[in-house]
């Protein structure tokens, strides 16, 4: 199954991928409006929020807003020996973020020491992948960082994915310590997942 997965993922991806810019940018503001206008944010405090690279939902008009309308905004920073995500509020994506594991762009070390957060102070979890099925199920990149980040240090926190809807598939072979959603936002719809 795992293979599956992986070639699944691999078809999805291409697909992204080739997303024309203008058509993600547009896709993008869609599904970031869907987003900002659920009234579950109204009883967010602290969000933890992935800063999008290559094809992903563009997410810094997102982190903006948030910033503007006085949420609290971490975003993750990726400790690949440790194999796990650490959140770190910031202030200003423009000066708080430069490229970090895999050019990904992520909160500048300077930030580490006073802007850490407990991961069991975070309302909610804004989290990329690569494949999603309509019951909430979800194939990241493979590293299993979100998995673990969900499972253990965030549990609490309500999950929500953004994706186009050419990530959407009927349903996804899970392994058990895959994490579903609780939501999945396209730019044609919105996924109401009862998480399993």
């Amino acid at each position: 199954m795992m293979n599956e997965n992986n070639k699944l993922r691999k078809k999805i991806l291409s697909r992204r991928d080739v997303l024309a810019s203008s058509r993600q940018s547009d896709k993008s503001r869609r599904i970031g409006n869907t987003l900002l206008e659920l009234p579950l944010l109204n009883n967010c405090t602290t969000l933890l929020v992935y800063v999008a690279f290559r094809s992903e939902v563009q997410t810094l008009p997102i982190i903006t807003a948030l910033l503007k309308a006085g949420k609290t905004v971490a975003v993750p920073l990726t400790l690949v020996r440790e194999r796990r995500l650490r959140s770190i509020i910031i202030e200003d994506p423009q000066k708080d973020l430069s490229a970090g594991y895999c050019g990904i762009p992520e909160p500048k070390n300077s930030l580490i020491h006073n802007k850490t957060i407990d991961p069991a102070a975070i309302d909610l979890v804004i989290v990329p992948g690569s494949v999603f099925d309509r019951q909430g199920g979800r194939l990241g990149y493979g590293g299993g960082y979100y998995d673990r980040f969900l499972s253990m240090e965030a549990p609490q926190a309500t999950r929500i994915a953004l994706a186009y809807e050419l990530q959407i598939v009927n349903k996804i072979h899970l392994e058990p310590h895959d994490q579903t959603m609780d939501m999945i936002i396209t730019e044609n719809s919105v996924y109401t997942c009862r998480r399993s």
